[in-house]
């Protein structure tokens, strides 16, 4: 798939066909997610990859907005190392972005559930409990991923004349 259309295609999904996601295409997400840019070229990111059913019901347990993670062949927990980074998130976004898009360009459907907020600690304590995550890594996010069961429509974005300036504000 072109990359434009990737990005101006690329959906949230949130039902998945039980078809199992092979190592291959998971290696695959996680190859495309590495090469994403960091700071200082720090890479301060670490995955880790959820099939067990038990496991997955524990993070489908996170808060409100995670619930159809138990229904996803797999999810894979981002991570971010604080200690080499103090741009952990917004390079651990970086590289959620690029696995997203790898997914959407794969046929694969994936959404991406925010775990890490610092001022409301309870959903990343619940995900690093479950996962055994030690203390330098930061949970940042979910992404369960599958074969799509369900289209989405085009999202309604702002027109750019509303967010684009010129040399000044």
């Amino acid at each position: 798939m072109d990359l434009l259309k990737a990005i101006k295609t690329r959906r949230s999904i949130r039902r998945y066909k039980p078809t199992k996601v092979s190592d291959g295409l998971i290696n695959s997400l996680i190859d495309a997610a590495r090469h994403a840019p960091s700071a200082h070229n720090t890479q301060p990111w670490e995955f880790v990859i959820v099939r067990n059913k038990r496991v997955k019901k524990q993070l489908a347990e996170t808060h409100a907005w995670s619930s159809f993670i138990n229904d996803a062949p797999v999810c894979i927990v981002v991570l971010g190392n604080e200690k080499i980074s103090s741009f952990f998130v917004i390079d651990t976004a970086c590289a959620t972005e690029n696995l997203l898009l790898a997914a959407h360009g794969l046929g694969l459907g994936a959404c991406w559930v925010a775990v890490y907020d610092p001022d409301n600690p309870n959903s990343e304590r619940h995900v690093r409990d479950a996962l055994n995550v030690p203390p330098h890594l930061r949970v940042i996010a979910m992404i369960p991923i599958g074969y799509p069961d369900e289209k989405r429509t085009p999202r309604n974005l702002r027109e750019l004349d509303k967010m684009v300036h010129f040399n000044k504000y």
